[in-house]
């Protein structure tokens, strides 16, 4: 296929290695692609206070598509430039009908100036973030988690309580579900960003390597998935490339800007 006009990318998991860092590799293969005139957009589950360490790596657009969609961040700025957060009457349900569902259930929110949690959501990095009103603080990703049920089954439960009424995306975090509102995933975010730059995306490649990256593979022009991607990616992509150790998006972005 000729060279695309954007690549999009997942960050953990995918352009990032194992241990959560950017190689000096794919830092130096993202700013060449720049430079030949493939944009390179970050489009990552992480929440916006997830980016700041990567501020030197984004593309000259400066901005990174996190929280599954949820969020437009310019990164330098560290700005929430465009958000879709849940209804506040929409999410007071999923709570009361996920709390009913599920005992011991605890319940965290990510919103455009950070984390809100309840007291049953643990986070040894956050002591500050308690707090009990989650509907009322524009939350654009819900984080639950119930660490006293198996994994496959509580995300079986929260997907049957859930029904349509959000987005359920897994990005590997063991026992965690994430949900953004109805029709906000990876895909959404992708799909505005480019359709206001007049992107189409047939001119679009994408790289993935978990379940919540399916809806933006789906939807661009080629699907690549890393070769450590969950067996559900790798079937749907029409390529697989190195992993993420071997700096498989980087390999990518060279073959685009190769002499």
């Amino acid at each position: 296929m000729s060279r695309p006009a954007l690549l999009a990318t997942d960050l953990d998991g995918t352009l990032l290695r194992s241990d959560g860092t950017l190689s000096d590799r794919t830092r130096a293969a993202v700013a060449a692609a720049e430079e030949s005139g493939v944009e390179v957009v970050f489009v990552t589950a992480r929440p916006p206070r997830w980016l700041d360490e990567l501020a030197d790596a984004v593309g000259g657009h400066g901005v990174a598509l996190c929280g599954n969609g949820a969020f437009v961040l310019d990164v330098a700025r560290r700005e929430v430039v465009e958000s879709h957060p849940f209804a506040p009457a929409d999410l007071r349900v999923l709570l009361a009908d996920l709390r009913a569902a599920v005992p011991g259930i605890g319940f965290a929110v990510e919103c455009a100036d950070g984390m809100r949690r309840d007291e049953h959501f643990l986070d040894a990095h956050r002591d500050d973030a308690v707090g009990h009103d989650l509907e009322a603080v524009g939350a654009g990703k819900l984080l639950a988690r119930a660490p006293d049920v198996e994994q496959e089954a509580f995300l079986t439960r929260v997907s049957e309580v859930v029904g349509d009424r959000a987005e359920l995306g897994f990005s590997g975090a063991v026992g965690l579900a994430e949900l953004t509102p109805r029709g906000v995933t990876k895909a959404s975010g992708l799909q505005t960003w480019c359709t206001e730059r007049g992107i189409a995306a047939r001119d679009v490649w994408a790289c993935g390597d978990m379940s919540n990256d399916l809806p933006m593979l789906a939807w661009a022009g080629r699907a690549l998935a890393v070769a450590n991607a969950h067996p559900d990616v790798l079937a749907a992509a029409d390529e697989v490339i190195g992993s993420n150790d071997d700096d498989g998006v980087a390999q990518v972005l060279e073959r685009l800007t190769a002499p």
